[in-house]
C-alpha cells in the first residue's frame, strides 16, 4: 500500500547475524541493550520511568497512549522527533503518534518505496540503528529522503508484547551518532513499556466495542419482539440473517434498526 497509514512491511533477511551498534549503522542486538541497561539504571532512572507508567496509566486510548510515549522519548532520549508506527495484518503498519510532521513524511518515504529501517524493524523484533544518514547505502530512496529532512541519525525499535511485535518506536536525532548506548538502552526499555501500554488500551478498547455491540443488538431484538410478538432467539435469529443476507455486521444492523425503526432493503 502506498496510503500514509499503512505501507507494505519488509522482513529482515534470512540467516543475517545480528549486528551491534557501531559495526555498520545496522541492528542492535538484544544483548548490546541489555550491557547497557546498567549504566541507565539507578534513582534518577527509576524516577523517569516511574513518572512513565504514570503517564502511560493516565491515557485514554490507543492514541493518546501512543502520544504520551513520543512525548517523553523526547524527554528521555533528547532526539529531535519521535514517532509510533503500529503493526497490521499483511505487513502494513498505520501511524499511532508522531511529534512533528516529519515524522510522518519520513513514513510516507517507506510506505512509497516499500523499504527502510522502519519496515525492516517492523518484520521482526531486532531494533535497526541508522548511525549516519548520509553514509546509509541500505535504502536509497528512503535515505535521500531523510537526509533532505535534515535527519543526521534513527533509532527504531520493535513493540514486543506475548512474543510479537506491535509497533515500532521511532526516533530521529539530527547530528550523525546521535543515540550513544545510553540512550539506546533507555530506547529499549521505553519500547518495552510502551507496549505493554498499548496492547492494554488496544484490549479495553476491544472491550468497549463488544459491550457497545452487544447494548445495541440487545436494544434492537427488543424493538424486534415488541412490533412483532417474538421470543428472544428468534429476535436474534432476524438479526443474524438480515446480517448475512446483506453482508452487513451484526451490530451495523442493530444500529440500523434503531435508528430507522426498519430492517436493511433487499431482503
Amino acid at each position: 500500500m502506498s496510503r500514509l497509514d499503512h505501507a507494505d512491511g519488509a522482513a529482515d533477511e534470512p540467516g543475517k547475524p545480528d549486528r551491534v551498534p557501531g559495526e555498520d549503522g545496522g541492528a542492535v542486538t538484544d544483548e548490546a541493550v541489555r550491557g547497557s541497561v546498567g549504566d541507565v539504571t539507578g534513582d534518577q532512572s527509576a524516577m523517569r520511568f516511574s513518572q512513565l507508567a504514570v503517564e502511560l496509566h493516565d491515557a485514554h486510548g490507543l492514541a493518546d497512549t501512543a502520544e504520551a510515549a513520543t512525548d517523553f522519548a523526547i524527554r528521555a532520549v533528547g532526539c529531535r522527533y519521535a514517532g509510533i508506527a503500529l503493526a497490521c495484518s499483511g505487513g502494513s503498519f498505520e501511524v499511532g503518534a508522531v511529534t512533528d510532521p516529519v515524522v510522518r513524511l519520513l513514513y510516507q518515504a517507506q510506505a512509497d518505496s516499500g523499504g527502510g529501517p522502519l519496515l525492516t524493524a517492523l518484520g521482526g523484533t531486532v531494533t535497526v540503528a541508522v548511525h549516519d544518514v548520509m553514509t546509509e547505502t541500505r535504502w536509497p530512496e528512503w535515505q535521500a529522503r531523510a537526509a533532505e529532512l535534515e535527519i543526521g541519525s534513527v533509532l527504531h525499535v520493535p513493540m514486543v508484547a506475548h512474543d510479537r511485535t506491535i509497533g515500532v518506536l521511532s526516533l530521529f536525532h539530527p547530528k550523525p551518532d546521535g543515540f550513544d548506548a545510553d540512550d539506546q538502552a533507555v530506547a529499549h526499555i521505553l519500547a518495552r513499556h510502551a507496549a505493554v501500554a498499548m496492547e492494554s488500551a488496544r484490549t479495553e478498547a476491544n472491550l468497549e466495542v463488544a459491550v457497545d455491540a452487544r447494548q445495541l443488538i440487545g436494544e434492537a431484538m427488543g424493538i424486534l419482539m415488541e412490533r412483532y410478538g417474538l421470543d428472544n432467539d428468534r429476535a436474534f435469529a432476524v438479526l443474524r440473517r438480515y446480517s448475512q443476507d446483506t453482508n452487513t455486521k451484526l451490530r451495523d444492523v442493530a444500529r440500523f434498526l434503531i435508528d430507522t425503526r426498519g430492517l436493511p432493503a433487499g431482503h
